[in-house]
């Protein structure tokens, strides 16, 4: 069992680090190549969905509307059992405290903190990506709300700046090797 006081050396055997944070964060891409880089599985929970459901998440999104996406994407994420994992969550996953909490059980949870003008950059509104977003909610609404909870679920928070991915990968491994708890 994952305890917040472990580095990256300590982890129990098939422990998974897992990756949260907004829609253009990163998560995806770092997450893949931190994976690679630990020759460890790579695992986009959003991609779980689509999977599951035969369909893009959007269409998901639409189908299901907010309050019943969320119910759905926290019981597939508390679902999970898988070792030795990067898992990339989707941004809303925050909102599931079954979900946070089986990400915590299966290691050390990463808030990749980026700024609202580089969420504004990569994203834009929002439209057609599956963003879990309330009707006439704003992107700088949906960043002011979640913030805080990304911050609550994290056992470690790297903000992403001005850092391309393998910067972020090389920064994260650095983080997670040199203490247990971070903030980068």
């Amino acid at each position: 069992m994952y305890e917040n006081r472990m580095t990256l050396e300590e982890l129990p055997e098939g422990a998974c680090i897992s990756l949260v944070g907004m829609a253009g964060a990163g998560k995806s891409t770092v997450g893949e190549l931190l994976a690679r880089t630990l020759g460890w599985g790579h695992l986009d929970t959003d991609r779980l969905l689509e999977a599951y459901f035969g369909a893009p998440l959007q269409d998901i999104f639409d189908r299901f509307g907010l309050a019943e996406f969320r119910r759905v994407e926290e019981r597939v994420i508390a679902a999970l059992r898988v070792r030795r994992m990067v898992v990339s969550t989707g941004g809303s996953v925050i909102y599931g405290p079954t979900a946070v909490a089986a990400l915590r059980a299966l290691g050390p949870v990463v808030f990749l903190d980026a700024t609202l003008e580089d969420v504004r950059r990569r994203v834009g509104g929002g439209e057609g990506r599956g963003l879990a977003i309330a009707p006439g909610q704003t992107i700088d609404d949906l960043y002011a709300e979640r913030r805080p909870l990304y911050l609550a679920a994290a056992t470690h928070v790297l903000g992403t700046g001005d850092k391309d991915p393998a910067a972020c990968v090389a920064a994260l491994l650095e983080q997670l090797r040199a203490a247990p708890m971070g903030r980068a």
